[in-house]
């Protein structure tokens, strides 16, 4: 049976995790490897544009570290709950980046044509690895 206070803490421990190191590779890029922020140039920048295709990757090992740490965590986990755990992950995440990455503004916001065209196709596979961490976990079990 679900325990959406765990998922819950669970996703937001892994939302986290993966926006801090994808910030900090950039910074990374940037800091160490001389390479132009966004104030330097068009866009986000090469230290933000070089650290894209990373993106699903840290995505997937995250949310499928933490998907299994939450599927282990039920008493009797099941397929259907991790497809369930998955797509709410999802939802979640897209819901949240919409606010978090596009219309709250700050130093780093895009807008909607640079977080959902520009940025094709990462956070598709960025969408798709946080469905599926939940469901690798459960295999995992």
């Amino acid at each position: 049976m679900q325990n959406f206070g765990m998922s819950m803490l669970w996703f937001w421990v892994s939302y986290i995790i993966v926006t801090l190191i994808g910030i900090g590779h950039t910074i990374f890029n940037i800091v160490v490897l001389h390479m132009k922020s966004m104030k330097d140039g068009p866009g986000m920048g090469e230290g933000y544009e070089k650290t894209k295709p990373w993106h699903p990757l840290y995505n997937i090992i995250l949310f499928t570290v933490f998907g299994y740490l939450y599927m282990r965590g039920l008493s009797m986990p099941t397929l259907n709950e991790a497809l369930i755990t998955g797509a709410i992950w999802a939802g979640i995440c897209i819901v949240f980046d919409v606010f978090g990455w596009v219309i709250i503004k700050h130093p780093w916001s895009l807008s909607f044509k640079e977080f959902y065209v520009d940025y094709q196709p990462w956070i598709t596979l960025i969408y798709i690895a946080i469905f599926l961490g939940p469901v690798i976990g459960f295999f995992l079990c």
